[in-house]
């Protein structure tokens, strides 16, 4: 094990596809997200604790968008960081806080959801508006420490001639991601991912014995199946690559480290499941259409100030566009 240490991989610049996807997935979802936040402030009057849970939701999504040119420009000089080791460590913490955030308020939107529609006849904590905002000060509590823990333990370190931030080949952090990855990994994401999927599976049963016969019936059950489907997209396509790439990456790098050509790989392949991971802010969105009868509403009243339908497609939605552009950013 001693000699394969003394291996190191050489440090290669990524594709460029992975630049141009990074600046296309982060920058769409901060708008997005921005979009929401400021529907939830300005066009939402009266909050629910639903509403609360979506809008930190939103907020955790926005917050990792200066990450996004920053890691454009580190992969297109080479995998090289020039922007000093304050903004390293920033970055590391904007990410975790971001994609961690991500998965817990949605955890908590999954067991508000099957508290509202499996047990919507008992008293819950999760419907008190008060009880969810101390909740969720409880989680930006937590998402700092560890975020903060991130930022004082993680830096920027020379290989070769090169600057790494964040990269499988700082040798001198390997034992560190090692214990951060599991840290991160069985609290952070599988706990949470468990009991987000035993709300759906539990959800999904009492959807089947919904009376579809009424209008009322076949809209909550069309509208939890959509916010169902959604919710897993998310955990499947966007969080789940992360977290078990970034596993195998850690493990390969800690016990095999001479497998230069299958860590390269993996490198890859981590890089690219951040950016799935960042498509989660372009998705999430969906789940306030979806989860939210007053963000719809509130979307509906704005847009009508400013959109005339026209039997054109094509210049309806040219024009909604427009109005998105246009909207004011403060109240």
């Amino acid at each position: 094990m001693n000699v394969n240490r003394s291996l190191s991989c050489g440090v290669y610049p990524q594709h460029v596809s992975i630049i141009v996807f990074l600046l296309l997935v982060f920058p769409a979802g901060f708008f997005l997200n921005i979009f929401s936040v400021w529907v939830f402030c300005c066009r939402v009057p009266h909050w629910s604790s639903c509403t609360v849970l979506q809008f930190h939701l939103a907020v955790s999504d926005a917050i990792v968008t200066p990450v996004a040119p920053l890691m454009a420009a580190y992969f297109l000089m080479g995998s090289h960081w020039v922007f000093g080791s304050f903004m390293c460590k920033l970055k590391i913490a904007l990410l975790v806080v971001h994609f961690y955030g991500s998965i817990l308020f949605l955890t908590l939107i999954s067991i508000h959801r099957y508290v509202s529609v499996v047990q919507f006849k008992k008293v819950s904590l999760l419907k008190r508006k008060a009880f969810v905002h101390k909740l969720c000060a409880g989680v930006w509590l937590v998402l700092l420490t560890v975020g903060f823990m991130c930022f004082c333990f993680l830096n920027t370190s020379q290989v070769g001639t090169f600057t790494q931030c964040l990269s499988i080949h700082q040798e001198g952090y390997i034992e560190t991601y090692f214990v951060m990855n599991f840290i991160l990994l069985v609290p952070g994401f599988l706990l949470p991912f468990s009991v987000s999927v035993a709300c759906y599976i539990l959800l999904a049963k009492s959807m089947s014995r919904i009376n579809i016969n009424t209008s009322k019936g076949r809209s909550i059950k069309l509208k939890s199946f959509k916010m169902v489907a959604t919710c897993l997209v998310i955990f499947g396509v966007c969080f789940v690559p992360l977290n078990i790439i970034r596993t195998i990456v850690v493990v390969l790098k800690k016990f095999f480290p001479g497998q230069c050509d299958l860590l390269l790989r993996m490198e890859t392949a981590y890089y690219v499941s951040w950016i799935l991971a960042g498509a989660n802010c372009c998705l999430d969105p969906l789940i306030y259409c979806f989860g939210s009868h007053k963000f719809v509403m509130a979307i509906h009243k704005s847009l009508r100030k400013h959109v005339i339908y026209n039997e054109d497609p094509y210049t309806s939605i040219l024009t909604i566009a427009y109005c998105l552009s246009s909207i004011p950013p403060v109240c």
